[in-house]
């Protein structure tokens, strides 16, 4: 999936935006009617200039429109803004859906070299039935019965 920089950008000012609680709550009245930015900051307990700063940031992102009407700023928000981050949603779930199930086909699979006998038969090993291990510390077969000090036995 090729994604443009421009896009990027995009989708981060949007989750920035709704990674807060207000600005959430914010879009949310703003979708349902058109507010003034004092009748927002009449609704949280925080100061008209906070409430501005958040307004700000969701516009930033496209999720609300402001239009000044006399001395007023209205508020809209904006459902095209909230779809797009949706679709940005529903692209990220289908990469992680795509992860699991190769996830899932690599765990299926016991044996992913195709080229390796399926069911390997240990009776049938020479270097088994030779009675000789693999010791990993220093890469080389031994024997058991050469390798024992006569005291051993």
């Amino acid at each position: 999936m090729v994604v443009r920089q421009e896009s990027v950008e995009r989708a981060d000012r949007i989750f920035h935006a709704l990674a807060d609680a207000t600005r959430r709550e914010i879009v949310a009245l703003t979708l349902a009617g058109e507010y003034s930015v004092s009748d927002l900051a009449r609704r949280f307990p925080m100061s008209f200039a906070a409430v501005q700063k958040h307004v700000a940031v969701l516009e930033q992102a496209g999720l609300v429109t402001k239009e000044r009407r006399g001395r007023e700023q209205r508020v809209r928000g904006s459902a095209d803004s909230l779809r797009e981050a949706h679709r940005l949603l529903d692209q990220l779930a289908d990469v992680w859906r795509g992860r699991i199930d190769r996830i899932g086909t690599i765990l299926a699979d016991p044996d992913p070299d195709p080229d390796s006998d399926p069911d390997p038969d240990p009776v049938s090993d020479p270097i088994a039935d030779a009675g000789a291990h693999f010791d990993p510390r220093d890469g080389k077969e031994h024997c058991h019965d050469r390798d024992r000090r006569p005291e051993e036995s």
